[in-house]
């Protein structure tokens, strides 16, 4: 049977009048050309699903090289150790790190020739830990129960850098390479593929950098531009009584924190409200997601999403496009949670 010839027509109904043009050939010289430019979807399943007023498109930045948002942070305090002569050749990369952080520095490190060590709660998912490792990084784990200690985060950081007086500290907490990146690409990405017609943008919160860089290029360009933050429930934190409880990983509760112990990278004045989230809704909408767009994410993306859903519920919202983040993939939490 002989097929028919004639110019392949994408299947995208916004685009099904356009043909399709065989892009140049390009072979890249490593992994870290394969950063950014990911793709937004909409998810109009789910929209239908849940009887939502507002369209709702997603970042899908899990599609990134070492699967995950923060591979852009990575490689961009990579890149910046590296031209300003601090990162030399064969170096130790290190840092504290909930995971992915750590994961897109390690790739990138591997990929560069850099040694990795990284300092982790101990109640980090093990699939974590087990890339990590993959990459060739050193992990060493420290008790959840340290990070309840008063000033926890300064002391371990002192301890941390005591420790690798030689080493290169990645310090994403605190390095500006971080929301920088974000405002240089994912949010003129953002802008670039909404055609400027965004109203709403929802993100977590881990060190602030995404939603400070992503947030500020679009609020330059939409003054009236409603961002929403997302941050876990209490009952998702660990406390003295339960120190390794049911989390969000990698998302952090900021409206608690005094100003003067925000992270360095985190921008406050931006976000309009704070929305949250605890665990079983996150979780609830992350299974939601999986099942009506395919789309399988971890739980701060299931955050990101529950919150993105409860701000399109609103009438006044209704016909407006919200865009949020789904910064990385469940598989990597397919493991069991530590639980102590």
């Amino acid at each position: 049977m002989m097929l028919e010839t004639g110019p392949l027509v994408r299947q995208n109904p916004s685009l099904s009048a356009q043909p399709y043009t065989q892009p140049a050939a390009v072979i890249h010289e490593d992994i870290t050309a394969l950063i950014g430019n990911t793709p937004l979807l909409e998810l109009h399943r789910f929209r239908r699903f849940h009887g939502l007023g507002a369209r709702i498109v997603a970042k899908v930045e899990y599609l990134n090289p070492a699967g995950s948002i923060k591979d852009r942070t990575a490689w961009a305090i990579i890149r910046e150790g590296e031209r300003s002569g601090k990162l030399r050749p064969g170096a130790l990369i290190f840092d504290l790190t909930s995971g992915n952080t750590g994961i897109g520095l390690a790739a990138i490190g591997a990929a560069r020739g850099y040694r990795t060590r990284f300092y982790t709660r101990d109640c980090i998912n093990p699939g974590k830990i087990d890339l990590l490792r993959s990459y060739g990084a050193e992990v060493v784990q420290i008790p959840n129960r340290r990070f309840l200690e008063p000033n926890a985060r300064d002391i371990l950081l002192a301890e941390i850098r005591a420790l690798n007086p030689d080493g290169f500290f990645a310090d994403q907490i605190g390095n500006q390479a971080n929301p920088r990146i974000h405002y240089e690409t994912t949010g003129p990405e953002i802008w670039r593929d909404t055609g400027g017609r965004i109203d709403a943008l929802v993100a977590t919160v881990g060190t602030g950098g995404t939603v400070s860089g992503v947030g500020r290029y679009l609020r330059e360009r939409n003054p009236t531009l409603h961002i929403a933050v997302v941050e876990p429930a209490l009952s998702s934190l660990p406390s003295e009584v339960d120190p390794y409880p049911d989390q969000i990983e990698g998302v952090h509760r900021i409206s608690d924190i005094p100003p003067e112990a925000l992270p360095g990278v985190y921008d406050p004045g931006l976000a309009d409200e704070w929305l949250e989230v605890g665990t079983p809704e996150a979780r609830a909408a992350a299974t939601s997601l999986c099942r009506t767009e395919g789309l399988f994410v971890g739980l701060s993306g299931g955050a990101a999403i529950a919150a993105a859903a409860r701000l399109a519920a609103r009438p006044e919202m209704t016909g407006r496009l919200i865009v949020t983040i789904l910064a990385d993939s469940g598989e990597r939490y397919l493991a069991p949670p530590v639980t102590g």
